[in-house]
């Protein structure tokens, strides 16, 4: 009788509960953000490739006069990027996972906002688009994290929850599954790349704003494999192959890394007496030098790299200088201090290190491509599960697990030894920075008056 009267009690409470608005609304309101990451991701996606399209029409594919266009476009959308982003949509700059890092670890809501917005969501967006429409060498996959994050973070303010670390976490992971349609990779990156002191509460957030995430970009665009679909496998005689491109891919992402690390603080501290005027002349001579790359490479490294990668995997080889003209272009777009991410230039970076190197060794070039692009994303971010799990799942190749795993492991060990700050947690400590600094100015004054 008493076990009955507990059983009931216990159904009543539990009706109550899953009846209860108060339990209902902040579910609703963070399934509703994790649809909207999956829904804005697939729009920047269409308008990242539509900005591609426009510039190459811009310019006539390099034919006639047309074709120097580039050397005016370039270094002018630069500057316009960066005094917009300056002027009206600070700390919108660069990756935007840098932000998202710092984000979570501010505990200041004021501070958070100065990082992630629905503000900076417009900005981060606009602006991309037109650095992509200038030529610039980024992409959209790392400004959609700070977008992910910026919607879920605005969600938890409407539905009044409280986890603000795991759900900028969760925006995060949901922004790379949808930008990728690589849900696992989403995961990985969310617990090795943005959580380096991931906790296991924050399990169901992630899970869930990816699924929530990936259902949305399925639902617009289907299911497919961003790089198509990789079809050769590694050979028994493809271990020199392996190796040379897990340790060179490291070497060069790792140079790449130290050298966005040297040269942003050598221009910080130069911006300091004059800024804006600052600012923008560094811009404008980054979209200059862009510029001319691009021109001497045939056009070859305007924009993502997209096609180019995809052509690698599917098998045609790169120009044997593909890789350092991209790793350059891909550079100088990162210090310029334009908003744009550096996924897939990288990845298209390692596409043209495999690619070389997989003819010099006479391999399958797609096969060569894949563990280029493992070994150099493995040493630009030292996020080795990452590295694989996202070539795994954008590839369609399964064939090629142990060697991928190699590769990326040998270009993290690599890169590792070169440089041992990991380049989005290095460039996260400049924003950090920027709020200890704020908060002690605003104390100042009160500390003055009282």
């Amino acid at each position: 009788m008493v076990a009955s009267i507990r059983k009931h009690a216990m159904l009543r409470r539990s009706r109550a509960m899953w009846g209860s608005r108060r339990v209902w609304r902040p579910r609703l309101v963070f399934w509703s953000g994790a649809i909207a990451v999956g829904i804005i991701s697939v729009l920047f996606a269409k308008l990242a490739d539509l900005a591609q399209v426009l510039f190459h029409t811009i310019v006539n594919g390099g034919q006639g006069w047309r074709g120097w266009l580039p050397l005016v476009i370039t270094p002018a959308g630069f500057a316009a990027c960066a005094w917009l982003a300056h002027v009206y949509f600070p700390n919108s700059q660069g990756s935007g996972i840098p932000q998202a890092i710092a984000a979570r670890h501010l505990r200041d809501e004021e501070d958070r906002s100065h990082l992630l917005s629905l503000r900076l969501v417009v900005g981060k967006i606009g602006l991309t688009i037109l650095g992509l429409i200038c030529g610039a060498s980024i992409s959209r996959e790392g400004p959609t994290v700070q977008v992910g994050a910026s919607v879920m973070l605005q969600a938890a303010r409407w539905g009044g929850m409280a986890q603000a670390k795991g759900l900028i976490l969760a925006g995060s992971a949901a922004g790379v599954a949808a930008a990728f349609n690589t849900p696992l990779a989403g995961i990985v990156f969310a617990i090795e790349e943005m959580g380096r002191t991931y906790q296991a509460r924050t399990n169901g957030l992630v899970l869930t704003a990816v699924i929530f995430a990936g259902l949305a970009a399925l639902g617009l665009v289907g299911n497919y494999t961003y790089f198509g679909v990789a079809k050769g496998s590694v050979t028994v005689n493809d271990w020199p192959l392996i190796l040379s491109c897990g340790i060179a891919g490291g070497a060069l992402g790792a140079f790449f890394s130290l050298a966005v690390l040297k040269a942003m603080r050598r221009i910080r501290r130069w911006h300091a007496l004059q800024p804006l005027q600052r600012t923008l002349l560094v811009a404008a001579a980054c979209g200059f030098g862009v510029a001319v790359i691009g021109l001497a490479s045939g056009g070859l490294t305007f924009g993502t790299g997209y096609e180019q990668a995809r052509g690698a995997i599917e098998g045609a080889g790169l120009p044997w200088y593909y890789f350092a003209a991209k790793l350059a272009a891909g550079l100088l777009s990162t210090i310029s201090g334009i908003p744009g991410g550096l996924f897939a230039p990288s990845l298209s970076v390692g596409a043209g290190i495999g690619s070389t190197l997989g003819q010099i060794f006479g391999s399958d070039i797609g096969v060569a491509a894949l563990l280029g692009m493992a070994g150099y994303f493995a040493g630009v971010v030292q996020a080795p599960m990452t590295a694989f799990v996202i070539i795994l799942e954008m590839t369609g190749n399964h064939d090629n697990v142990i060697a991928l795993m190699l590769a990326s492991m040998l270009g993290y060990g690599t890169a590792r030894i070169v440089s041992h700050e990991p380049l989005y947690h290095a460039l996260s400590r400049i924003f950090l920075a920027e709020a200890i600094r704020r908060k002690r100015a605003e104390a100042s004054p009160a500390a003055a008056s009282g």
